[in-house]
């Protein structure tokens, strides 16, 4: 894909404009990660944030603490996978494969 430098100057305001209110929106986007068969849920924000954790109580075994730990580790992983396959849905054409830091397309 080429881009015309100039081109991308003469638009940049409107550029910066529509990335501000996609990153407005993102943070209206939520996405939900489970792991160990759904005793743990992880749900993320558009903007990476963690929202919400939820553990099954049959997670919580005071003997085995790394297990707990492993599953909200995967739990995460696996919330962020879902969000940034919505963001690419829904913003993937209007980037048309811009690599913009901090969006993770």
């Amino acid at each position: 894909m080429n881009i015309n430098p100039f081109e991308l100057l003469k638009n940049a305001k409107e550029i910066q404009g529509q990335l501000n209110n996609m990153k407005e929106e993102l943070k209206n986007y939520r996405a939900t990660g489970s792991s160990g068969g759904g005793i743990v849920t992880v749900t993320v924000s558009g903007d990476m944030q963690i929202q919400a954790i939820k553990l099954d109580p049959i997670a919580v075994d005071p003997r085995d603490i790394p297990m707990l730990q492993d599953l909200i580790i995967a739990a995460h992983k696996n919330a962020m996978e879902n969000i940034k396959e919505m963001m690419q849905e829904k913003f993937g054409p209007l980037l048309n494969g811009l690599d913009i830091p901090g969006l993770g397309l």
